[in-house]
C-alpha cells in the first residue's frame, strides 16, 4: 500500500493533498464533535464551501452523521480515521522519526504526532489522545496512575474515556495548591479518573514547600498513606516544561530564579530543572514523587511537545528515568538534529 500510494504521488502528487485534508478534517471532526461546519472550516483554515463539500462526501460514506447539535462521527468513520492515521505516518516519516529519537535517547517507546503544539492547540489534543491510546494498551486491573500537572496533562485529562479496567486508582504525583485550579495535578488527577470511570485519592499540600512545612506534613498519617500511593505507583504520567517559565510560574525567589538562569537551566519536571547536559541545576522542595522513585516504576510516560520545548525534552531525557515519550513532529525533528 506504502508503495501504491508513493507512486500514485509521484504521477498524481494532488492525491497526497487530497488524503492529508480529508485525514486531518476527520481527525478534527473527531477531537471537536458536535462541531459546525464554519467551526470546522476556521479549525482547518480552509474556505467553508471547500469543507461543505469534503462533510458532504464523509456523509455518503457514513463517517459522519449531521445532526442540529453539529457534525458527530460514526463508529465506522473512528476506524477510517485511524486508518487513515496510521498509513500517513507511514508516508510522512513519522515512523522514521519516532525510530531516530528512541535510539538516541534509548527509550523502550516514543509517539510522535504530527505537527507543532506551539502553533495548533489540535496538536496538543493528538498528543493526548495518543497517550490515553498508549496508557490503554499497557494499563492492566488494579494499577495505580501517577499524574503530574501542567497544561500538556490536562489536555491528556480532556482526551480520557473509559479504561476498562478493575480497580484503576488515580492519585497525583506531587501536591500542587497555589498553582492555577486547572493545571493543579489534583484537579487533573480527578478529571482523569472521572472520565476513565476508576477511582482517585488527592494530596491536599503546597508545591514547592519549605524544607521545616515539608518535615512535619510528611508525618502526617493522611499524607503518609497517600505518599506511600504515589510511590508505589505503576505508571506514570507527567510533562516536561521550560525551566524559566516553570520557575517564574510557581514564583520562583528571585535568588533561585538568578542561579537557575546563571547555570543555564532549560527543562523541569517533578521540581527538578536541568541544563542542556541533562544535570540538576536546581530543585524544589516537594511531597510526592521525587526522581529516585521513577527507577522502580514499571511505565514512566512523558508528553511534551513543541519546538519551544524540544531543548526542555533533551536535557530531562539525559537523566534517562523515562522509558516512553509521546511528543510532535517538530519537537522531534529538533531533537534528532541535536
Amino acid at each position: 500500500m506504502k508503495d501504491l500510494i508513493s507512486l500514485q504521488q509521484k504521477v498524481f502528487p494532488e492525491v497526497m493533498e487530497f488524503m492529508e485534508r480529508r485525514t486531518n478534517l476527520l481527525k478534527s471532526i473527531q477531537l471537536l464533535q458536535p462541531i459546525g461546519r464554519r467551526s470546522l472550516a476556521e479549525q482547518a483554515k480552509l474556505a467553508e464551501r471547500l469543507v461543505r463539500g469534503e462533510v458532504e462526501f464523509f456523509q455518503q460514506q457514513g463517517f459522519v452523521e449531521i445532526t442540529s447539535k453539529g457534525i458527530h462521527m460514526t463508529t465506522e468513520g473512528s476506524k477510517v480515521t485511524e486508518q487513515l492515521e496510521q498509513l500517513m505516518q507511514e508516508i510522512s516519516g513519522l515512523k522514521v522519526l519516532e525510530n531516530q529519537v528512541k535510539e538516541k535517547f534509548q527509550l523502550e517507546k516514543v509517539i510522535v504526532v504530527p505537527g507543532n503544539s506551539d502553533d495548533e492547540r489540535r496538536v496538543k489534543q493528538e498528543l493526548g489522545k495518543a497517550c490515553v491510546s498508549y496508557l490503554k494498551g499497557v494499563l492492566e486491573d488494579n494499577m495505580t496512575i501517577a499524574v503530574t500537572g501542567g497544561s500538556t496533562m490536562s489536555l491528556v485529562a480532556e482526551s480520557m474515556t473509559p479504561l476498562n479496567k478493575k480497580n484503576c486508582l488515580f492519585v497525583p504525583s506531587r501536591g500542587g495548591l497555589g498553582e492555577q485550579l486547572e493545571n493543579q495535578a489534583n484537579t487533573i488527577c480527578a478529571q482523569m479518573a472521572n472520565k476513565a470511570q476508576g477511582e482517585y485519592r488527592l494530596l491536599y499540600v503546597p508545591d514547592p514547600i519549605s524544607e521545616k512545612a515539608y518535615q512535619s506534613i510528611i508525618e502526617e498519617p493522611a499524607v503518609k498513606e497517600i505518599s506511600n500511593e504515589i510511590q508505589h505507583a505503576d505508571i506514570v504520567l507527567h510533562g516536561i516544561g521550560e525551566a524559566l517559565t516553570m520557575a517564574e510560574r510557581r514564583k520562583t525567589p528571585e535568588d533561585q530564579l538568578k542561579r537557575i538562569k546563571e547555570d543555564h537551566g532549560v527543562g523541569e519536571a517533578f521540581g527538578y530543572y536541568f541544563d542542556k547536559s541533562g544535570k540538576i541545576v536546581h530543585k524544589v522542595r516537594t511531597v510526592g514523587l521525587q526522581m529516585e522513585d521513577l527507577q522502580k516504576i514499571k511505565q514512566v510516560i512523558a508528553v511534551a511537545g513543541g519546538t519551544s520545548k524540544a531543548d526542555a525534552i533533551e536535557s530531562y531525557f539525559k537523566q534517562g528515568r523515562s522509558n516512553v515519550l509521546i511528543t510532535d513532529e517538530a519537537a522531534a525533528e529538533k531533537l534528532v538534529k541535536g
